[in-house]
């Protein structure tokens, strides 16, 4: 049996679905009743955790659990925080710290072996542009921004599953996830506290009009994001394996250029051939991300994850799939 932890989440899902779809059985926790109704369609037992309270674990299986996926927690895109004018680094440490170990001791107590959970990319964002980045890379991020208290939070908790791994001989790991895509909740998110529409809904919602799609900055800058269920599949394989543990970078480990992005998009969603959306420049306008690309080798070697959507087109076909047929719609009120 396996519990996921924040089963309410956009990762969430897909990863629940994964693991059902590989014959498992689930458990799931969330904080929204919608999802309750979802899981309870799936015969998937759904329990209201709140990760900050010991007493909300002991609703929880005891017995015959092989590991837990802890995908609950407090996000910059989910906190409508401004932070000119207010400050909620206490909740990301409340939330992603305090809660992380509260998983942990429930586990150590219920002699669970494995937690799997994430950290972020930006982790690292001094080597964005500089090289292809290892788990090996140093820590390097910055002290202000939106992301900065939720990296130190996530720093903080990851460095204490690695010590129940020593302490307490858990085989604990994280993955490191660059943007995720996927059809879920992603038309908005906060940006220090203001709800801005996602750069991937721009493009489309102009590529679905005819309209023009307008690259800011250097059109050959680069990503590498991964697709929600390459993510979801990885989870199921590291769960399987004995050699998972510790950090792992969790992308496609190729890069596609806002170039790349912006004349997929226009294809897939014209509304007709002779309405294909322009791509139109301003370099002048700076675009703040520079270049990243991660090395995916130490997953291939510790539980042969391969993913299958690295090709940016492939992954934008299967979005689109999703989207016509409203994949999630009633859980996520996704704008199409």
């Amino acid at each position: 049996m396996y519990i996921v932890i924040g089963a309410s989440s956009f990762i969430g899902v897909y990863t629940v679905d994964e693991f059902l779809k590989q014959g498992c059985k689930v458990v799931v926790t969330g904080r929204k009743n919608k999802f309750k109704e979802h899981y309870d369609s799936l015969g998937v037992d759904y329990i209201n955790l709140d990760l900050t309270s010991k007493e909300d674990f002991e609703q929880l299986p005891t017995d015959n659990v092989d590991g837990v996926i802890l995908l609950g927690g407090l996000l910059p895109a989910n906190a409508d925080v401004n932070l000119d004018e207010n400050e909620n680094a206490a909740d990301y440490f409340n939330v992603n710290t305090i809660g992380t170990i509260n998983v942990l001791e429930y586990c150590r107590k219920n002699k669970i072996k494995r937690v799997i959970s994430t950290c972020s990319y930006a982790d690292v964002i001094g080597a964005w542009g500089k090289k292809v980045i290892t788990e090996d890379e140093p820590r390097d991020f910055i002290y202000t921004g939106d992301h900065a208290v939720y990296v130190f939070s996530k720093n903080a908790a990851n460095d204490t599953l690695e010590y129940y791994n020593q302490q307490h001989g858990m085989k604990n790991a994280w993955f490191r996830f660059p943007p995720v895509y996927g059809v879920g909740p992603h038309d908005s998110l906060y940006i220090n506290g203001t709800l801005r529409k996602s750069g991937l809904k721009i493009f489309i919602d102009n590529a679905s009009e005819g309209k023009d799609i307008c690259i800011f900055g250097d059109k050959n800058l680069s990503r590498d994001v991964a697709y929600v269920k390459d993510v979801a599949h990885a989870f199921y394989l590291a769960m399987q394996s004995e050699e998972t543990s510790g950090l792992y970078n969790m992308t496609s480990g190729k890069g596609v250029t806002l170039q790349e992005q912006a004349e997929i998009i226009a294809e897939l969603w014209a509304p007709n051939p002779e309405c294909k959306s322009k791509i139109v420049y301003k370099p002048e306008v700076k675009n703040n991300t520079p270049s990243y690309l991660f090395s995916m080798e130490k997953a291939k070697k510790d539980f042969g994850y391969i993913p299958q959507y690295s090709d940016f087109k492939l992954m934008m076909k299967d979005y689109k799939k999703d989207l016509d047929e409203n994949k999630y719609q009633e859980l996520f009120k996704y704008v199409k």
